[in-house]
């Protein structure tokens, strides 16, 4: 027995050090933005051209981030978070149930709150991690007006199947989206992220779409207070004084909140927006090179055409231990996400069983994916990842047979 462990610490000592690669002296991180000159030199313009607030530039990128969709209304705001909560606010839903799925970031389950709802939290598709529909049936009650469905790391969430039981509001949370073909397509209205690792970043600033006229008009003045935009009033000749600039006199006929974009964000996201194909071709590059390697020693999640994260799913017995072993090497991951179930603020109204998420959870890990990684990183990742695997097989199972050396090589 002693004599087959030296064998075998032999055998991974020498395959240690034929393989072994140097540790970076930097951490890579899981997300990142990344921008350049054309980013720098547009701040610049807007800062040199007055505007600062909301202005032009966020009037161009609301018109051209709806023609990029496909939705005949655009209205930007301070962050996909906001946008939820206009939306909820505009229709007049509150005092209701409203469904969103447990595998989603925070602002799903809070939003609801805000509106004084119930935030009914569902279970999800253990391949897609997106709502289960069979669960959303199960979970249907007499009060429920809205249903949140993310599209996860995204990857569509199955609205199609929903509508065929359901025929109230679904918001479609296109955070992970931008952009996939169809996405925001689905819902009655779509909300868009912009934070500062989505795929079209900007620091932070979201967007609502819609074909809604009457939804849009609603939603534009609720942006500021109920107030007309400053931009939007401005005329050659403003018609009170005959000079030009802007009448300052306004009516305020009803509630809004302060949760507009300006046109600082705004203009990083037209740059942003120049570049997201050839960013998201990259991202997929990430995905297929994952995808490809790696197939042996994860599980591979669903084709994203954003690729915003890339989930893997290990046995949850080692996600922990791999984690901090990729952190030693410099390697940054994360987890996409922890169950809202689980969290004090909604667990009290959410007192039920979730079979799918309780697993599946324990099980993911996001490995590095963003266009400033370089095929180094990816090969960097890539092969600590392996590595990590083969050291575990090695002492593990210690008394198997001995595999002869030459079929290492």
């Amino acid at each position: 027995m002693i004599g087959n462990q030296i064998i075998i610490l032999l055998i991974f000592l020498i395959f240690t050090f034929v393989n072994s690669m140097e540790i970076r002296k930097t951490m890579l991180p899981v997300l990142r933005p990344v921008g350049g000159d054309e980013e720098v030199n547009a701040i610049r313009e807007s800062i040199e051209s007055g505007w600062w607030g909301k202005g032009p530039k966020v009037a161009e990128f609301e018109k051209k981030f709806a023609e990029m969709v496909g939705a005949k209304y655009a209205v930007a705001v301070n962050s996909a978070t906001s946008g939820q909560d206009l939306v909820l606010k505009a229709l007049g839903i509150k005092d209701c149930d409203i469904i969103n799925p447990t595998i989603s970031f925070m602002t799903t389950a809070v939003v609801p709150l805000w509106n004084n709802c119930t935030s009914n939290i569902v279970d999800v598709d253990p391949v897609t991690m997106c709502l289960d529909p069979e669960d959303v049936k199960k979970n249907l009650k007499p009060n429920t007006k809205a249903i949140i469905a993310v599209n996860q790391a995204g990857v569509p969430a199955p609205i199609d199947e929903i509508r065929k039981f359901y025929d109230g509001l679904i918001i479609e949370d296109c955070a992970h989206s931008c952009y996939t073909p169809g996405a925001g397509t689905k819902g009655d209205v779509a909300v868009w992220s912009f934070q500062a690792v989505k795929t079209m970043p900007c620091g932070d600033g979201g967007m609502i779409t819609t074909n809604d006229k009457e939804l849009y008009d609603k939603l534009v003045p609720m942006t500021w207070l109920g107030i007309t935009s400053t931009y939007s009033r401005v005329k050659k000749d403003d018609g009170l004084t005959g000079k030009p600039g802007y009448s300052w006199d306004y009516e305020v006929d009803m509630l809004g909140y302060k949760c507009y974009m300006i046109d600082l964000q705004a203009t990083i996201c037209l740059e942003q927006m120049k570049k997201l194909d050839k960013n998201l071709e990259w991202r997929r590059h990430i995905q297929k090179r994952y995808n490809e390697e790696l197939k042996n020693v994860i599980q591979i999640p669903p084709h994203s055409e954003t690729v915003q994260y890339y989930c893997a799913k290990v046995d949850p017995d080692v996600r922990d231990d791999l984690i901090d072993y990729l952190a030693d090497k410099k390697i940054h991951t994360s987890v996409h996400f922890k169950p809202l179930h689980l969290y004090d603020v909604v667990k009290d109204m959410n007192q039920r069983e979730y079979p799918v998420a309780d697993v599946e959870w324990k099980k993911l890990i996001s490995l590095p994916c963003h266009p400033g990684m370089s095929d180094e990183d990816i090969d960097y990742v890539i092969h600590w990842v392996l590595e990590y695997f083969s050291e575990n097989i090695f002492f593990e199972e210690p008394d198997i047979e001995v595999t002869p050396w030459w079929k290492f090589w």
